[in-house]
């Protein structure tokens, strides 16, 4: 959902963005998102059907300024790929300047309902809106 969400956002602030998406393990490479994820994202017009998973990899720091993660076990698994401090300087949780959340991570939708979709949805909203408007100063 991230990425769709940032892609469209990078889009209607006019913003030329390389926007991508992986995991930290390699448990899903190759499959489209969870239904519930694209349904949700459909809900909120964006289409996200055609992703599909890869596994993070260190050729990563040399091809993306921000690395944004959901949780705190992501953002050990891609911190201990990093060669350097300028690399492990690039990861963030992605909730890192949200000022509405208690904590960093985003919560796993997946055992949930639908509703748990929405609220991951509604946090990565909000918290990409203060992404763009820090480092791009878009708003």
């Amino acid at each position: 959902m991230a990425e769709g969400i940032l892609r469209k956002k990078s889009i209607e602030k006019g913003l030329s963005l390389e926007v991508d998406s992986c995991g930290t393990a390699a448990y899903h490479v190759g499959n489209a998102p969870d239904p519930r994820s694209i349904e949700k994202s459909l809900e909120h017009g964006i289409d996200i059907s055609m992703l599909r998973a890869r596994q993070f990899n260190s050729m990563d720091f040399q091809n993306f300024d921000s690395i944004l993660v959901m949780d705190r076990d992501n953002f050990r698994n891609v911190q201990n790929l990093a060669k350097s401090d300028y690399e492990r300087n690039k990861v963030k949780l992605i909730l890192h300047d949200s000022h509405e959340v208690i904590g960093n991570d985003v919560p796993d939708p997946y055992y949930g309902g639908s509703q748990g979709f929405e609220t991951v949805y509604q946090l990565l909203d909000k918290s990409l809106d203060t992404f763009i408007i820090t480092h791009f100063n878009a708003k």
